[in-house]
């Protein structure tokens, strides 16, 4: 038995390309004293890969050409010399685009199939939710009665985003990339209203006819010209929570747009990126509350599921040009 790799072969130059990555075959590797061997039965495709994809380290250091793409991925232990971890477990961890892993358990979290599909542990009940949860609750800090705006509103992120703004009383308008997309938002996830920024001429004009009252959290996963739109009606002590900037992505050359820093003085407005990962200590916390609330079915999860490791690429570029509703995910493997 061999183990199907996907490497980088090059860097991407704008929008990656399917000859970006390499598919290779190699020996399944053994795990040592102290280490477990991974069988991987779901990927996830995310939008910060695109950032691991260049020749320049930001919060990570960027993918090395020839090496095993980075990713999130629920496997199955096949075998375990490790004292904390036996074969037959089913984890979480980032090993990669491969078929195959050998981890020394750290970053490795035990996942219990009876609580929730495994794939769950990569969109709801793993990093994406607790991207939603934190971003929005310790970045954004909604108020009941208050006008929550979500870009992206469609993605594994978004999605959360504004189903986790709904229960906390908000109102939640969503921006999306397709008729149908804005249709499940409103239909399917409660959102108060939603649009279609694809087949919208006037950002501004749209954003006041659906945020009458102005907006007071907008949770921004895409960035460009919606964003800019928004700081024209960002309320008095409004709050952005910068998730990704996903339309920036794949520009060979940095957008420019309007300068709105200046709204920000005006409005006593408050702009603040982050990263899921600083709040690794509280994951527990999120994740807690975030199956009690998918558990009762007061959250939704939809999954978009390619099959087999040799499409993970096709996936990922997909990902990144809206195809996707929901989480996307690659397919490895069944659970044994």
């Amino acid at each position: 038995m061999l183990n199907k790799q996907i490497l980088l072969a090059q860097r991407p130059v704008g929008l990656p390309k399917e000859s970006d990555f390499k598919l290779v075959e190699s020996a399944i590797p053994k795990p040592a004293e102290g280490q477990i061997l991974v069988r991987s039965l779901f990927l996830s495709v995310d939008p910060y890969m695109r950032g691991r994809m260049n020749d320049a380290k930001s919060y990570a250091p960027p993918v090395k050409l020839g090496e095993v793409m980075v990713g999130g991925v629920v496997g199955e232990i096949t075998q375990s010399n490790h004292p904390q971890f036996q074969t037959g477990d089913v984890v979480e961890g980032f090993f990669g685009w491969q078929e195959y892993a050998v981890s020394d358990g750290k970053g490795v979290r035990k996942i219990d199939p009876q609580l929730a599909p495994i794939s769950t542990a990569l969109s709801v009940l793993g990093m994406p939710g607790l991207t939603a949860y934190f971003g929005l609750l310790e970045i954004g800090k909604p108020q009941s009665g208050e006008t929550v705006l979500v870009s992206g509103a469609a993605g594994a992120v978004g999605s959360m985003v504004g189903q986790i703004a709904k229960l906390k009383g908000c109102r939640v308008v969503g921006v999306a990339g397709s008729d149908d997309k804005v249709e499940y938002l409103v239909r399917e996830l409660g959102f108060d209203a939603a649009f279609n920024y694809k087949t919208t001429d006037d950002y501004l004009k749209r954003l006041k006819e659906l945020c009458p009252d102005g907006i007071d959290v907008y949770f921004d996963n895409v960035g460009g010209p919606v964003t800019d739109a928004v700081f024209r009606i960002i309320n008095v002590r409004g709050r952005v929570s910068v998730c990704g900037q996903i339309s920036q992505y794949n520009l060979a050359k940095p957008e420019m747009g309007p300068r709105f820093l200046w709204k920000l003085i005006e409005k006593r407005a408050r702009v603040e990126g982050f990263l899921v990962f600083q709040f690794a200590d509280r994951y527990a916390e999120g994740l807690k509350q975030m199956a009690e609330w998918f558990n009762a079915g007061k959250i939704r999860n939809r999954e978009n599921v390619v099959q087999g490791i040799q499409n993970a690429p096709r996936a990922f570029i997909g990902m990144l040009q809206g195809q996707n509703t929901g989480k996307q995910l690659v397919k490895i493997a069944d659970c044994k």
